[in-house]
């Protein structure tokens, strides 16, 4: 069982990514639980966060048919957050969803 600690933590560097990207014009939904806390940002784009990293799907290897994670420090969420928004920005709205 996590502590109340690490919750908060990962919690308080989720919120923290999620100001640094309304920042830079992205709105967020942030949620906690089961000892992380996730940063939703777009459409098949979710920063998970254990209160040490961020870690989010940044592609596909279609060589060895598996999804490729970036990942980058929880103590640098304005970093994160630019790293995101890039790839927020690459990544349209799928056809059908709206």
């Amino acid at each position: 069982m996590e502590s109340p600690s690490s919750v908060h933590v990962c919690l308080k560097s989720s919120e923290r990514l999620s100001l640094a990207l309304s920042r830079l014009g992205i709105t967020t939904d942030v949620h906690d639980g089961y000892g992380l806390a996730l940063v939703s940002v777009w459409v098949g784009l979710v920063v998970w966060c254990d209160g040490e990293s961020f870690w989010w799907l940044s592609g596909w290897d279609d060589r060895r048919e598996r999804a490729v994670y970036a990942w980058h420090s929880a103590l640098e969420p304005e970093r994160t957050a630019n790293r995101v928004a890039h790839l927020r920005k690459a990544r349209p709205i799928p056809e059908g969803i709206w």
